[in-house]
């Protein structure tokens, strides 16, 4: 009997962008499950809170049913081994992504060696794509059209006005 394979595809999502949803998208075709994890980290300072990032992913990965959303603090590997796991899924979108990658991968893979990473390119449309630059380009003005989802790209207009007009919480 097959056991069921999970893939963890963890990160700050803030904001979810195209490219993330494009590894989400070809994962959930791999893998019987895609656990989503949201690291809630409280050394950094997000644009959206933990409950708008999860609200923006539930919306955005609605339309597969093995995918799943979920937050997670701590180490990965242990977290993943709570969930069952067998794997995590990482995207990679350039050079530098797999020198830090590769680093985590054999770290994760010392202290969980049933735990495989698998790395996924994303598409070539979004190789260049990250949420930071998906922020900087909204806080600057710019169109982030067709790099994040709709509802996404609306959320980014609302809470980048509410920090200019000096209303942000």
């Amino acid at each position: 009997m097959d056991r069921e394979i999970i893939a963890i595809y963890p990160g700050s999502f803030d904001p979810v962008t195209n490219g993330h949803l494009d590894i989400i998208e070809r994962g959930s075709g791999i893998f019987d499950r895609v656990i989503v994890a949201v690291l809630v980290n409280i050394a950094k300072d997000p644009l959206f809170t933990l409950e708008e990032r999860l609200e923006m992913l539930r919306d955005a990965t609605a339309r597969w049913p093995n995918v799943v959303i979920d937050t997670f603090d701590g180490l990965l590997v242990s977290y993943a081994a709570e969930r069952h796991a067998r794997v995590i899924l990482r995207g990679i979108r350039a050079v530098t992504d797999f020198e830090y990658e590769f680093q985590m991968a054999l770290m994760n893979r010392r202290m969980s060696p049933g735990i495989e990473t698998v790395f996924m390119v994303p598409s070539e449309a979004y190789s260049y794509l990250s949420s930071s630059l998906v922020k900087e380009v909204s806080a600057l003005g710019g169109s982030v059209t067709g790099l994040v989802p709709t509802d996404v790209e609306r959320h980014l207009k609302i809470r980048i006005q509410r920090k200019e007009s000096g209303r942000e919480v």
